[in-house]
């Protein structure tokens, strides 16, 4: 291997490395002469980095099926979703199953071994949607943390949604409670792990916030939602709640360890410092934020402070693709935009992508990292491209030359992705399908 950035805790870069898999494990990696065989397969290392398995902490995969959508395009959050909202809620079972796929089929080819989703649009007579996602996610190979997401609070209540598209808290709290008694598995290396997620301060009710919060924590699943994303919900918060939202986030019992937090841009040194004291983490979404015009979240001085950051491609209406490396390009180009060039380097964005986002997940111990005992979560990109030509570093190149799609990828020790292409092309299939369910869904027809 040209190299291996093994993004452990010595961050370690072995020139000429090997790694051994067995099973779905890392069994051992070094350098130096590799162990003899005899061994099921052998792949070549040459002109290849391998990185570990990028990790994405946020996502509405149901919004694959609405990219560029006109009407959308130029529109800051609030008015962006209530143009969108009226669109979104034609989606049905197909389209939730259709999308899902697409979507980590697209993470999959990017690098991204681990995804969430928090999907929260359950039009009426729709509520089993999430079980759909896990299966999709299951059919791609890719390891899924979906959150259930949930609205309450409709525009007739002061909210933004409209009302078929939010449940009562009584069968938000019931569907949860079954979804992480069918799904949920905590074991080391699962596949699915299952989170709750109220989808934001402008559609749930406090109320909903706090019951939540106390069945996460019966149950010792994790809990997730947006926050502080525009100046908009700011305003919101202090004329619904007369408090800001990080003030909001502690008063419904949410500013602990087990939340993480999609956005968090418009934050005060003191809000940074008592999110990192609790352990909140950050699923920081640039794209999206650029895309909705929505600010620049202060991620150096949230990692400055020891606050567990990692990356989001965000829905993939609000960044129109969702491909995780571009991401942690974005996220390097952004916070050079506002600090600049020492703000954050190519590896620092890689590490968000891997262990951070291990981090935020609280998976550490068994993803984001190439380590022995670890899961088999690996990444390979081909240095051979014309993007790298020429390129001296192979590790800043993912970043700096702009790395699109990864030569290979193992998820849990199975490849998924061989030469650039998915090894299950089946999957493809589902391409025309989830353009046709989106000329129907956004032209009606």
């Amino acid at each position: 291997m040209d190299a291996i950035a093994t993004f452990d805790r010595d961050r370690r870069e072995l020139q000429g490395g090997w790694l051994l898999v067995a099973g779905n494990r890392i069994a051992a990696l070094g350098t130096g002469p590799a162990p003899r065989g005899p061994f099921d397969e052998v792949v070549s290392g040459r002109d290849r980095v391998m990185i570990p398995g990028l990790v994405n902490t946020h996502h509405h995969l149901y919004q694959t099926l609405f990219r560029a959508v006109p009407g959308a395009q130029g529109k800051k959050l609030f008015d962006w979703l209530l143009f969108l909202y009226e669109v979104w809620r034609g989606i049905d079972e197909d389209a939730v199953r259709t999308s899902a796929i697409v979507g980590c089929i697209e993470l999959l080819l990017s690098g991204c071994t681990t995804t969430t989703d928090h999907l929260y649009l359950f039009p009426r007579g729709r509520e089993r949607l999430t079980d759909l996602e896990i299966e999709a996610a299951g059919e791609v190979g890719i390891r899924f943390h979906p959150t259930r997401g949930s609205m309450s609070l409709s525009r007739d209540e002061g909210g933004l949604p409209p009302p078929d598209v939010v449940q009562s808290e009584e069968e938000i709290l019931a569907d949860s409670e079954r979804l992480i008694a069918q799904w949920h598995d905590p074991s080391f290396g699962a596949m699915v792990r299952i989170a709750l997620a109220p989808c934001s301060p402008f559609s749930v009710t406090p109320e909903l916030m706090r019951e939540t919060a106390e069945l996460a924590r019966e149950h010792g699943v994790l809990l997730h939602t947006h926050l502080a994303e525009t100046t908009d919900e700011e305003a919101f918060c202090l004329s619904k709640f007369g408090m800001r939202p990080v003030d909001y986030l502690e008063d419904v019992g949410w500013l602990a360890g087990d939340a993480w937090l999609a956005h968090l841009v418009h934050l005060t040194s003191h809000d940074i410092r008592r999110l990192a004291r609790a352990g909140v983490g950050m699923a920081h979404c640039p794209s999206s934020n650029m895309i909705l015009g929505s600010g620049i979240a202060p991620v150096p001085e949230a990692l400055r402070e020891g606050m567990a950051v990692g990356l989001g491609v965000d829905g993939s209406a609000s960044n129109d693709t969702s491909n995780m490396v571009r991401e942690a390009r974005q996220a390097m180009l952004l916070a050079r935009v506002k600090q600049g060039a020492e703000a954050m380097s190519a590896r620092t964005a890689l590490e968000l992508a891997t262990r951070g986002g291990a981090r935020v997940l609280h998976r550490e111990e068994e993803i984001g990292s190439l380590e022995e005992g670890k899961c088999a979560d690996l990444v390979l990109f081909d240095l051979s491209a014309l993007e790298f030509a020429g390129a001296a570093d192979p590790v800043a190149a993912l970043i700096h030359c702009g790395a699109q799609y990864a030569d290979l990828v193992m998820v849990d020790g199975e490849v998924r992705v061989r030469g650039g292409r998915l090894v299950d092309e089946r999957l493809l299939e589902f391409i025309p399908r989830q353009r046709a369910l989106s000329r129907l869904l956004v032209e009606g027809r």
